[in-house]
């Protein structure tokens, strides 16, 4: 095991620990049987994840001569409550059936609902607990980060950004929603969702937040870092996502192959596609994207399409071009070296992950 993936599992331990302990302090809230399936919903959505959020905070705390403090690893665990939070929302929105190899949490509800022989829809009582379980996860996100255990005047300085970073993130869903009720996506309005919707509150504003909770103020060189790499690693993550909703295996992304494709999602790999596709190409994914029944044989067309015009290969020189911009900034920042080896180390699982 290398240096850096040592880290990241410790990074993880410590994360995980958080968010037990975390848990545990909430469970006496659901003390009444009836809520017990809502706790056990929670503590399943966050038991997975790769933890990189909390990881580019950690090592933006330490890049800004951060020590070891015990609240910094709460505080950062608190992203996995957003992202716990993001995701079940999500899933709602796209009516995604399965989420890390688990029916995601509107259908596990639903599915719930049927086998108890309830009144009414099972589909709305589903959807709706959903979104009332992402809302507490949003709810307890803001909780854990403000009783984290940092010292006051580290998450003063840091408070505005961590109010910004939601705001942001609720934009680039929106962002999403349009972008796929329009249907016309451009080069440029799908790069604008993947930093919105993914970009920034999965690198550049956890990077951010470790950076100003050291520093406890924001300065012209962290602006720079944050721009330069995090919001360049923060596209290539979302660029790297987009291929794994088309061509990633189920078995390691946990979710069905083509999920995005039956989701009609306007990604910038499908702009590519659709940029230099001939009328017959154009053709086969205006009728096919976007279709919730769509099959293995439909996924195996669109799949055609896209390599074909060449927007895989595209996609995959600008995750390229965006890493190496992002190490290039690197190597010039002020930061702390052994910062400087996690984070480039970072980039380069965030952006080359099969999962």
């Amino acid at each position: 095991m290398t240096a850096s993936a040592a880290s990241l599992d410790s990074i993880r331990t410590e994360v995980d620990r958080a968010l037990r302990d975390f848990l545990d302090r909430q469970r006496p809230h659901f003390s009444d049987p009836h809520l017990a399936a809502l706790l056990s919903a929670a503590e399943d959505f966050i038991a997975g994840g790769k933890r990189l959020r909390p990881a580019f905070c950690h090592w933006g705390w330490r890049a800004a001569g951060g020590g070891d403090d015990p609240g910094l690893h709460v505080a950062a665990a608190s992203l996995e409550l957003l992202q716990a939070s993001a995701l079940i929302h999500d899933d709602v929105m796209d009516a995604s059936d399965v989420r890390r190899g688990m029916p995601s949490a509107h259908r596990r509800f639903e599915r719930m609902h049927a086998e108890a022989g309830w009144h009414g829809s099972g589909r709305q009582f589903g959807e709706g607990t959903a979104v009332l379980l992402g809302n507490l996860l949003l709810v307890w996100s803001g909780e854990m980060w403000r009783t984290s255990g940092l010292a006051p005047e580290a998450i003063a300085a840091a408070q505005p950004l961590h109010d910004y970073m939601l705001t942001e993130l609720m934009c680039g869903q929106y962002l999403d929603l349009l972008e796929q009720a329009q249907g016309e996506s451009t080069f440029d309005s799908a790069l604008r969702v993947a930093l919105y919707k993914s970009g920034k509150y999965s690198v550049e504003q956890p990077l951010r937040l470790g950076l100003v909770l050291a520093a406890q103020a924001s300065h012209a060189w962290i602006d720079r870092l944050c721009v330069q790499y995090g919001q360049q690693v923060g596209i290539a993550f979302q660029l790297r996502d987009d291929i794994l909703g088309v061509f990633g295996d189920p078995a390691e992304t946990g979710k069905p192959a083509g999920d995005d494709l039956r989701e009609g999602k306007r990604t910038v790999l499908i702009a590519r596609a659709l940029a230099s596709a001939t009328p017959a190409q154009t053709a086969v994914v205006r009728s096919l994207l976007g279709d919730p029944a769509l099959d293995a044989e439909g996924v195996a067309q669109l799949r055609t399409v896209i390599e074909e015009t060449g927007a895989l290969a595209a996609c995959e020189g600008m995750i390229k071009r965006y890493l190496d911009d992002a190490l290039h900034a690197l190597d010039q920042a002020p930061i702390e070296e052994e910062a400087r080896t996690a984070l480039a180390a970072l980039a380069v699982a965030a952006t080359s992950r099969r999962t």
